[in-house]
């Protein structure tokens, strides 16, 4: 049977199925549309494209009734090949498994309107690669930058960052390693990443020579070799053109991309225009042939809130968007990069312009960073503008950790940047109104309102931390905690109400009152490190006694569902965990 691009989809609709946000200000899902989940347009924003990737056909594939034929003895490599001749892969049935709220039909769909990528590598799906999904129909997605410098970091530092960043739901990780043996660790990160990898091969191009010495020959091979170690997705800089380098004269910092700034360097050297954009049909033809994806880079984004939404910024995205339909011709998948640093209120403009020019490719954006001025935190103010990035089309955020600007990141700041943009990711899902998405919130809400701590600590994204953070003040999962204990709290009160359901569903109800289960090693370590109790309390807490409230099999009596309220207030002084609060000494008074 023919393949007829947007024909009406059978099964499961997120149309179908009510949204989790119930009044949500967001447009209605339009699936197989150029709306997907999107936010509603503030008046003056760019229209989406009216074209797709099924405007930009392969010249040697003809249209006859609707439908698209390859040419003769044609064999489909890429998922984009795939879904334009109506096939459904292997990799598509385990997206539609992961992507809960889209059929396995949308999805090949929407990857054929190229509004919908699976970087998937055919020598990586040989080894550990579990397939996923970046687009604006599927849940917002993050990546993880790590990778050695010339200073800092090695083989196995940089694997057991990957397993970190897996951990705490990093979608993606980009191995940018610019020192130590690159090739290394790229094959150990491969070999060992259950997520799609993706380089910045100009890195490895200029190793052990300067920029100037780049030609085509070398741009292939280096392609070439890791394109066939696995590597699932390039950042290609094919967008920074000579006539470019003029609109940057009066940037207040310059290029701060590093593939943009070495491609910079060596058209004002030749005389000539970007390699990476004379030579881009070779560079298709070697990423067809192992289905890597194209991750077409933002050479020219803004380093500072000052240079955004600038001319130069503006004049490389409609190359991007050029170079998106030339990709599509050639078979590939193609998502496309973008800012950067950008004001809280050009995010927007920015997200709809790319959705205009680039034809609803998807958008993978760094940030955008929101102020300047909290180095140290920039993991905070990047989030916030991710959230907007996201909930307006972005489709996967790059995450930023608190050593942005300042240094290559440890293992902490890795998991401070991915747990930053999960909570990016996830409210603009969210807020976008894609079903199930607030389901997750839901529950834990019904557990807090039952006082249910155990399901609380359970459903929360850190439950380690916020036990250790609940324990460090009260050891006992009782009917309140330490912000306002028993008389102030609210939650018990609404319990207590019979006019009210809160707290009350059966599902959430716990059976008892318990007593903490004691907190791990690494509780334990987190605790130390806040200092806020004394170490024979943290001891205690991971010891563990029975005195503070009883034997385990007792009603702990602190819980005033079993005994009066002026007994449970007693207790509460007399025998929960007093928190010896460590005092600074007071400052010496200044001589006289």
């Amino acid at each position: 049977m023919p393949f007829i691009p947007n024909r009406p989809l059978q099964g499961k609709s997120p149309g179908e199925a009510p949204t989790t946000t119930p009044g949500s200000f967001a447009r209605p899902s339009d699936i197989g549309g150029a709306y997907s989940f999107s936010s509603p347009d503030t008046p003056g924003m760019p229209e989406p494209s009216t074209k797709t990737a099924w405007d930009f056909m392969p010249e040697d594939w003809v249209c006859v009734d609707g439908a698209w034929e390859a040419p003769e003895g044609f064999e489909p490599i890429t998922q984009l090949e795939f879904a334009r001749l109506g096939q459904i892969t292997p990799e598509m049935h385990r997206v539609a498994e992961r992507e809960t709220h889209l059929t396995a039909e949308q999805i090949r769909d929407e990857i054929a309107a190229g509004r919908l990528i699976i970087p998937a590598n055919r020598v990586h799906l040989k080894h550990s690669l579990e397939p996923m999904a970046i687009g604006r129909a599927s849940l917002t997605k993050v990546n993880a930058n790590m990778g050695a410098s010339p200073v800092s970091s090695g083989t196995d530092e940089e694997v057991e960052k990957l397993r970190w960043a897996e951990r705490w739901g990093a979608d993606t990780v980009m191995d940018l390693s610019t020192g130590g043996d690159l090739d290394a660790c790229r094959e150990a990160m491969i070999l060992n990443a259950k997520v799609p990898v993706g380089t910045v091969p100009i890195y490895s191009m200029i190793i052990g020579r300067k920029i100037e010495e780049l030609d085509r020959a070398l741009i292939l091979e280096t392609l070439e070799h890791q394109a066939a170690q696995g590597v699932d997705y390039f950042t290609i800089h094919a967008g920074v053109m000579r006539d470019h380098i003029p609109l940057l004269r009066n940037r207040l910092i310059g290029v701060v991309s590093r593939g943009g700034s070495l491609l910079a360097k060596w058209m004002v050297h030749h005389r000539a225009d970007n390699p990476m954009y004379t030579h881009f049909e070779d560079i298709c033809r070697l990423m067809r042939r192992y289905d890597v994806s194209f991750s077409l880079g933002d050479g020219l984004r803004p380093g500072g809130l000052a240079d955004a939404t600038d001319a130069a910024q503006l004049a490389e995205l409609k190359v991007l968007g050029e170079l998106t339909e030339r990709a599509w011709r050639m078979g590939c998948q193609v998502m496309v990069e973008g800012p950067g640093h950008v004001p809280y209120d050009q995010i927007e403009y920015n997200m709809k312009l790319q959705r205009n020019l680039c034809h609803g490719a998807p958008f993978y954006v760094l940030g955008p960073l929101v102020t300047d001025v909290f180095p140290g935190y920039d993991h905070i103010t990047s989030c916030i503008g991710a959230t907007s990035a996201a909930y307006h089309g972005a489709s996967m955020l790059c995450y930023v950790t608190p050593k942005e600007h300042l240094g290559l990141p440890k293992q902490d700041d890795v998991k401070q940047g991915c747990v930053a943009y999960k909570i990016a990711a996830h409210a603009a899902d969210v807020a976008l109104g894609i079903p199930g998405a607030r389901n997750w919130d839901d529950d834990l809400t019904r557990a807090r309102a039952a006082l249910n701590w155990e399901k609380h600590f359970e459903l929360a994204f850190d439950g380690e931390y916020a036990r250790a953070m609940h324990d460090e003040d009260l050891d006992v999962d009782t009917d309140f905690c330490a912000m306002c204990g028993h008389d102030w709290c609210s939650v018990r009160i609404s319990k207590e109400l019979m006019e009210l359901d809160s707290g009350k569903d059966p599902e959430f109800v716990r059976e008892r009152v318990m007593r903490s289960p004691g907190i791990t090693e690494e509780q334990r370590t987190l605790l130390e490190r806040r200092g806020y109790l004394e170490p024979d309390q943290i001891h205690r807490l991971a010891k563990r006694t029975s005195s503070a409230v009883g034997e385990a099999s007792e009603s702990p009596d602190c819980h005033s569902d079993y005994v009066s309220p002026e007994s449970a207030l007693e207790i509460q002084r007399e025998k929960l965990v007093q928190i010896k609060v460590k005092r600074k000494a007071p400052a010496a008074a200044p001589a006289e």
